[in-house]
């Protein structure tokens, strides 16, 4: 995951190599440390480099890396000339190299050749079934092709593979709320708030799809993990805020008619209801008799 620093500095290097004031490579070391499809960008930067022949020369062993990074780049701008120009040098340079071999099946894939794709991802994973590369393409192409359910099933065989991955498991949790697939999504996150218990965006999202299973428990639970996004986030969530106010109304309304015991202290939503009231007022004061109603409507 990229960080706000290293985003500005990305930006910065951006604005000053379009604007003339060189770092071109920089910027392109920078772009492909952080993994960023900067594509057009990536192109056309590149390219002013690899047509320089005393620039390509100076690059030294880093010029096939640049060769690389141009033909990914050109397969994203549908710039299918350049892709095969780079690949061609690389294939000249590397002969039967399994990385140029993996931009190959690249290529194929971005002309719209989805069988002879995924024929020579296929044997690519034969040689190397431990290739990330590979299968995470293999889950693109799906998705690319529309095909979600593949999707999924190859995102499946890629967690068994590697279950540490935590950008896969957010992706397959995405991809199952977009199906509505609610408790499959929740199991999703529950292993990544496991493996990274510290980030408010997962507790948020699960406490989400917990809201939308419904249910007592589900929503007993929901509030817990918004009062955790709000904690992580030092009160900043608004709509973490909402959602213990949401959570507390859908519980008194299950809980209605039952004993004292059973029904929880209103202490957390007046004081989340309290949070909101005040930052609308400081942030959306134009808002705040929209949010002054809806709370009422919700009996807090």
């Amino acid at each position: 995951m990229v960080t706000r620093t290293e985003e500005e500095e990305v930006n910065r290097l951006e604005n000053q190599v379009e604007n003339g004031g060189g770092g071109v490579w920089e910027y392109l070391c920078l772009v492909h440390k952080l993994k960023l499809r900067r594509s057009d960008m990536v192109l056309k930067h590149g390219l002013s480099i690899l047509n320089d022949s005393k620039k390509r020369s100076a690059l030294g062993p880093e010029e096939w890396t640049l060769y690389e990074q141009v033909a990914v780049a050109a397969m994203d701008c549908q710039s299918i000339d350049v892709a095969k120009d780079c690949i061609k040098v690389l294939q000249r340079k590397f002969p039967g190299s399994k990385r140029v071999g993996r931009l190959e099946a690249m290529l194929l894939e971005a002309r719209g050749l989805w069988s002879e794709a995924e024929n020579a991802y296929s044997s690519l994973l034969e040689e190397n079934p431990f290739d990330q590369v590979v299968h995470k393409r293999r889950v693109a192409m799906a998705k690319a092709q529309g095909n979600t359910s593949a999707a999924i099933d190859w995102l499946n065989k890629y967690l068994d593979l590697f279950m540490a991955d935590h950008e896969a498991w957010r992706e397959l949790a995405e991809i199952y709320v977009s199906l509505q697939m609610y408790k499959q999504a929740a199991f999703c996150y529950e292993e990544l708030i496991l493996s990274q218990p510290t980030v408010p965006l997962y507790h948020l999202a699960y406490a989400d799809v917990l809201y939308t299973l419904g249910g007592l428990e589900n929503l007993q639970t929901a509030k817990k993990y918004y009062a955790s996004t709000i904690d992580l986030t030092g009160g900043k969530s608004t709509r973490a805020l909402f959602g213990i106010c949401l959570c507390t109304s859908a519980i008194g309304q299950l809980t209605k008619g039952r004993n004292k015991e059973d029904k929880e202290s209103p202490e957390l939503q007046s004081l989340s209801a309290m949070a909101l009231e005040k930052d609308y007022k400081q942030r959306a004061p134009g808002r705040l008799s929209v949010l002054s109603s809806t709370l009422r409507s919700l009996k807090i």
